[in-house]
């Protein structure tokens, strides 16, 4: 019987070709359906970062634009309208939060590296709130390397060696200490605390040799867990300072893992099958090796090799009634046996050939019993779009179709074979790539200026299949002279948002397989795809029905949400009002819902914002409980990008940084920089301050009195702790007045927040951390006319964890949510033909960011900037999408002489 297929772009015309041949009510209709309904309930968030450098050092500037898309689409999305961008350091704590607002699926923001941070490897992770219902697999989550030349008097470089004694890894470190012109320090103390795991190891104390090396020996003792962590140094220098360094530890061992992955996912009895090869060193990365495969006999059946990041594939035969053992040889000379996989005795077996640019073949194998007619069902899809479902029954041992690939989206493309109780048994995924999915951009460089401080203005035009599209692109210019890219290595757009976003675990070099078109290109991406496990979803949740929790709703607008309580018991009708104050004052007003439960949605406001919120009963009791919802933080997992850690992240980047030195101390001359200036260790004695966290716009701590929490334990209103303690202040009923202004009542200050004077005693004295009196002028003018009568500044106690509210008294709370981020506007100098001859120096690494440059209706868009002062290969790179999800990518160099 011929192998019926039938190509279908969505599933209502799958539904509808079913139709045809009255099969509404068949079993496997049923299943695609719950399919569509599983995919259109949990909806998948890509999120993707365009970056300007893949590395930097301490004082630079972390510009990105940020995309996010549907993945069931590809499209802008739909769903969430807020981002956080996260900067994470080798310790896995987050650095730096940044929340953005999302328009179009599109936003962007910069991180400033402080010197204050310290070198080594750190993480960009990116997420809505709504993607935390999946996971964190799936998250942008990218490694970049960040160098310090600024404050950094000692620099590292580290080799390890790897025994194996008495069946335990014995390492090796040789650690060698220079300072940043490459002056060994010889002879200095150094202690060391060797961490696997967080776990102490070993300690000790050495010497640096004259030429600057340390020696250090340890044994990993902790088992196969502990495969990584890191060496504290602290060496003494010759004025007796210390300085620690922290020297990541990749592995404890250089073995190899091999691993044979049968294609489709089992291997069965006299079927020839391609099996795939995956061998990974214990840093993660792969590496080559090449063996024999033997029976249980010893006798030699096949030779095999892998070909590119320990990747390859041979075609295997397993004979019944046999077993086989891989002798695999690796780089270092030593060798390993590894088990091939059990073979059955019966099964299915799926097989895809996807070399030829215009189509998939696929084939379908059987074991010689499942030849009895039984019909079986493949699907192709892709985010749950599918793209292609074909019958047939199994009248012969080798069933064999052909798909055209310009019906297929381009991306991961999963097939899945379904036996004839519609049970998957096999499944094999396949890269697409379809011009029909990608925006052309024709750049016109005839304005390109070739001299330093030279005007270059670069325009092009965007179109998807010879038409224009509106289209949103983020463009970086470097000095590829100075910020050497590794382009195999390289995140974009195409490896993040069609590759790696849909595959678990660490991809190695995923901008190789864009690279290059070749045949030997495609072969190695099909082995990736061979190895790499697919995670999206499982069929057997889509089959039951069973899908995530969800716990994050997509958020559309920032939101301040709670419940109002008296006792145990809801307030229904409740009165809630909001106030703000920042820049200028906003009052807003709800009320609660039958559950007690308030909204007040749609807002914006800048990060550091503060908030009163104050609620009442409906007959205006005030004795309620205002319990505010907070969203818990997302947890910092391990990057799964670890084998990008440098364990000389210095070293490694010190022509870069070196290059850095000169921008900064150019800009620190003109006074266009902050920088920190370290100075010897001094003992200071001075009492601690006493308004810790204070909002006194004077400074914390800058009053004509200052009372702190232990002189406010004895009594029960605040008004009554304050009465004739506080010097020149007397009380009228539970109001504060100075003995000189008698007719003003003093301003209250709570939290940065400036309430009424009658609101003292709705604070409880216990959550009081510091009192401050303001009552001469030089301490009250910077309040202008609100400091007339005087001011009291009161600082509330803040909690440890992530608590982001204080409760004051019943019906007040004080809270301060985190706002959007405001992003600063890159700095790019414009030359007129005075500034283009002074001898002001311009040493910029990145020459230009924008990350809005629109394409209009007629596809076209311009940029243009100044080149800087110095010459070198200098690399553009335009990354966009439109408004239908076709995505584009265009490198250009030219040269700066």
């Amino acid at each position: 019987m011929k192998f019926s297929i039938k190509l279908v772009i969505s599933f209502l015309l799958i539904v509808l070709g079913f139709s045809a041949f009255k099969m509404d009510d068949d079993p496997f209709t049923q299943l695609l359906k719950k399919l569509e309904d599983y995919t259109n309930k949990y909806p998948q968030e890509k999120v993707h970062l365009h970056l300007d450098k893949p590395y930097y050092a301490i004082g630079d500037d972390i510009w990105f634009k940020a995309y996010v898309i549907d993945a069931k689409s590809a499209a802008p999305s739909t769903l969430s309208e807020i981002l956080y961008v996260e900067l994470i350091n080798e310790k896995d704590s987050v650095k730096k939060q940044l929340k953005l607002p999302v328009v179009g699926g599109i936003t962007w923001g910069d991180f400033k590296l402080t010197d204050t941070l310290a070198e080594g490897n750190y993480r960009i992770r990116a997420y809505t709130n709504y993607m935390r219902n999946f996971g964190t697999a799936f998250f942008f989550d990218k490694s970049i390397k960040i160098g310090n030349s600024w404050a950094n008097k000692v620099f590292t470089e580290t080799q390890y060696d790897f025994k194996k004694e008495n069946n335990v890894d014995k390492v090796t470190a040789t650690i060698h200490f220079e300072d940043k012109n490459g002056l060994a320090y010889k002879n200095s103390e150094l202690s060391y605390d060797v961490q696997l795991d967080y776990k102490s190891v070993e300690k000790g104390k050495t010497k640096t040799s004259v030429n600057g090396d340390a020696v250090i020996t340890f044994v990993n003792t902790t088992g196969l867990s502990g495969k990584t962590g890191k060496i504290v140094a602290t060496i003494t220098l010759a004025n007796k300072q210390k300085v620690i360094k922290s020297i990541p530890i990749t592995s404890t061992s250089n073995d190899v893992d091999v691993q044979f992955l049968p294609e489709g996912g089992n291997l069965i009895q006299d079927l020839p099958q391609k099996v795939a090869i995956k061998a990974v060193n214990a840093t993660g990365h792969g590496e080559n090796v090449k063996g024999t495969i033997v029976d249980e006999t010893g006798s030699e059946v096949m030779a095999f090799e892998t070909t590119y990041l320990g990747m390859g594939n041979l075609i295997f035969n397993a004979q019944a009634g046999k077993s086989y053992t891989a002798k695999v040889k690796l780089a270092d000379g030593s060798s390993k046996d590894v088990k091939m996989p059990l073979a059955q005795k019966s099964g299915y077996a799926i097989a895809i050939n996807n070399l030829d640019t215009a189509k998939v073949s696929l084939k379908i194998m059987s074991s010689a019993d499942l030849v009895n007619g039984a019909e079986l069902k493949v699907v192709a899809q892709q985010a749950g779009n599918v793209c292609y479902v074909s019958k047939a029954n199994m009248d012969k041992q080798v069933l064999m179709a052909t798909i055209l690939k310009k019906n297929l989206p381009s991306g991961i493309v999963q097939f899945t074979l379904f036996s004839g109780s519609n049970q998957p048994v096999a499944e094999r995924l396949v890269f697409v790539k379809n011009k029909a999915d990608f925006l052309d951009i024709a750049l016109n460089t005839t304005s390109v200026s070739n001299s330093r401080k030279g005007k270059t203005t670069f325009t092009f035009d965007a179109t998807n299949q010879q038409k224009p599209e509106i289209g949103s692109f983020s463009v970086a210019v470097t000095n590829a002279s100075k910020v050497v890219p590794d382009e195999d290595n390289e995140t974009n757009m195409l490896t993040s948002l069609l590759l790696t976003s849909d595959l678990a675990g660490y991809v190695e070099k995923p901008n190789h397989y864009f690279a290059n078109d070749d045949i030997n290109t495609q072969k190695e991406l099909d082995n990736l795809l061979l190895t790499q496990g697919w995670r999206r979803f499982l069929w057997k949740n889509v089959m039951s029905g069973a899908g995530p929790t969800i716990t994050y709703g997509a958020e559309k607008s920032l939101a301040i949400t709670g419940t109002i309580m008296k006792g145990n018991k809801p307030v229904a009708g409740g009165k809630v009002m909001l106030m703000a104050t920042k820049g200028s004052t906003f009052i807003i007003d709800t009320v609660t819902n039958a559950e007690g439960k308030f909204v007040f949605d749609n807002l914006s406001f800048e990060d550091s914002t503060k908030f009163v919120v104050q609620a009442r009963t409906k007959t205006e009791r005030k004795f309620v409980d205002i319990n505010i919802d907070v969203v818990p933080g997302q947890v910092v997992t391990k990057s799964k990008n670890s084998p990008d850690v440098e364990i000389n992240v210095n070293n490694s980047m010190m022509k870069y940084i070196k290059e850095s030195d000169n921008y900064f101390n150019e800009m620190t001359r003109l006074g266009l920089l902050e920088r920190t200036i370290k100075l010897d260790e001094v003992t200071v004695t001075e009492k601690k301050n006493p308004a810790k966290n204070s909002a006194n716009l004077n400074g914390a701590g800058r009053a004509d009195f200052v009372m702190s929490s232990d002189d406010l334990s004895t009594c029960v209103t605040l008004s009554q702790c304050l009465q004739g303690r506080l010097p020149g202040v007397i009380f009228r009923g539970n109001v504060p007045y100075l003995m000189r202004s008698q007719n003003t009542p003093m301003s209250i200050v709570l939290d940065g927040m400036r309430v009424e004077s009658e609101f003292l005693d709705n604070i409880v004295p216990s959550d009081v951390e510091s009192i401050e009196l303001l009552k001469s002028i030089g301490n009250t003018a910077i309040y202008g006319s609100q400091g007339g009568g005087g001011v009291i500044i009161i600082t509330t106690k803040r909690g440890g964890g992530t608590s982001n509210y204080n409760r004051y008294a019943p019906g007040i709370v004080s809270i301060n949510p985190k706002g959007f981020s405001v992003s600063r506007v890159f700095y790019a100098p414009v030359y007129d033909g005075a500034t283009t001859n002074s001898t002001r120096k311009d040493f910029r690494t990145t020459i230009y960011w924008n990350p809005q440059v629109v394409a209009q209706k007629d596809g076209k868009a311009k940029f243009e900037f100044y080149n800087a002062d110095e010459a070198g290969q200098y690399r553009v790179v335009i990354e966009g999408i439109d408004a239908l999800g076709h995505l584009a990518r265009k490198v250009y160099t030219y040269e700066v002489k």
